[in-house]
């Protein structure tokens, strides 16, 4: 029996990255044998085991074939006479076909050290082409090292082609296509997880809404960039800069799927758009059953955002209205985020990277001058019912204007 570091943590230790997870793979034994040696059997369609000191992953050695559609379409037998090379052979790519052993010499039979020197994702074996999960993981990897220069082979590229031609994408359940998304949006460069779903036609498949965004005109005078897509890349890569928060990099890059069903006569306007892309964000989000809090946002930020850019000339009562529309009234945390959005948004755009947003510092300055305004206050002076209500927003209103009076001022 032989056990062996396999997989992402092999490959990040060799380029030095940083990396927090451990998996084994252990060659030459049964599950009698694991349990014997105390390890915790969990896993229900092959051996999988946790080690109680550590709490890691034990898997035996095991070989696969394709018997289904999808990514669960896999028969997976294991024995104690399945070699680490068989093992290796059946993951996605190179990099992460390599093991280390327990002296810490590295396994490497199909040259993963090779294609880290080069900065290649390429796959392992044409068998790469029977798992159509594998198109979202390869473009999450390509956002996660494109920083260091990595880029994916070509002939790799065209199998994920070949893939999405096959109509395999359709076979993939919503909730794991989500958590690959998910994940890709944590990267340091999840736009090129979009361009690469873009390059091997993913994107159209798993997301028609983003991927009609691109080739769409907008005004040149507010963005020289011209295509809608462009902006929604550009708009993501600011949120990169401005945020660790996955909700509001998903935020950003939905923001403004209204564009992409602007009517063809009003071109290169975009009249109307945040409208019509509410009922966009909100399929979007029951197709890949999008967490909640990640919709609330995307959908605040969809509506709300043009009314965002132009704060400073809102009416007081149009103010009042976006800070209730976005749930500031709530949590001051809610209007945070929606401006961090907003301002990855007016970022987006050639020549507007490093602009200044003071709508931000405008809208928490709102926010902050009702915020003493008390219910208990009015019920102390008589005021009951729905006069309540009215007077409240009464006295919102009258203090967002006193504001506006020293902003205009100053």
């Amino acid at each position: 029996m032989k056990i062996y570091r396999v997989g992402g943590a092999v490959r990040d230790k060799l380029l030095n990255y940083p990396s927090h997870e451990n998996d084994w793979v252990v060659v030459g034994a049964t599950p009698e044998k694991m349990v014997d040696l105390n390890y915790v059997p969990v896993g229900s369609d092959f051996p999988v085991f946790i080690k109680p000191q550590t709490g890691e992953e034990y898997a035996l050695a095991r070989t696969e074939r394709k018997s289904g559609h999808g990514y669960q379409g896999f028969t997976f037998h294991t024995d104690e006479n399945i070699s680490l090379e068989e093992d290796l052979v059946r993951r996605d790519l190179t990099i992460n076909a390599m093991a280390e052993d327990q002296d810490g010499s590295v396994i490497d039979p199909y040259g993963g050290q090779r294609d880290l020197d080069a900065k290649l994702l390429r796959h392992v074996s044409d068998a790469f082409a029977e798992d159509p999960l594998r198109i979202l993981r390869v473009a999450r990897f390509a956002a996660r090292y494109y920083h260091l220069g990595f880029t994916i082979a070509p002939e790799t590229l065209s199998l994920m082609t070949s893939i999405t031609d096959s109509g395999e994408l359709s076979y993939l359940i919503a909730e794991r296509v989500w958590k690959e998304t998910e994940r890709a949006l944590g990267e340091r460069s999840p736009d090129i997880y979009i361009q690469t779903l873009r390059d091997c036609g993913a994107l159209k498949v798993l997301f028609p809404e983003v991927d009609r965004l691109f080739g769409v005109a907008q005004r040149a005078d507010f963005h020289p960039e011209i295509d809608t897509g462009i902006h929604t890349l550009m708009a993501l890569q600011q949120s990169v800069k401005l945020s660790n928060n996955h909700a509001i990099r998903f935020a950003v890059l939905v923001h403004d799927l209204g564009k992409g069903i602007t009517p063809a006569h009003i071109l290169p306007s975009h009249a109307g758009h945040e409208a019509r892309g509410v009922d966009l964000v909100d399929s979007l989000c029951d197709r890949l059953k999008v967490p909640n809090n990640f919709r609330q946002l995307a959908l605040a930020v969809t509506e709300y955002h043009l009314m965002c850019h132009k704060a400073l000339q809102l009416k007081p009562e149009l103010i009042l209205a976006l800070l209730k529309g976005v749930g500031a009234l709530k949590s001051s945390d809610k209007l945070n985020d929606f401006i961090c959005c907003c301002e990855a948004d007016a970022r987006g755009r050639t020549g507007f990277e490093d602009r200044d947003y003071p709508s931000a510092d405008y809208l928490r300055a709102a926010l902050a001058a009702i915020t003493d305004i008390s219910i208990a206050d009015l019920v102390a002076s008589g005021t009951d019912g729905a006069e309540i209500g009215r007077q409240l927003t009464l006295r919102r209103i009258a203090c967002i204007a006193e504001l506006k009076q020293t902003y205009n001022a100053s």
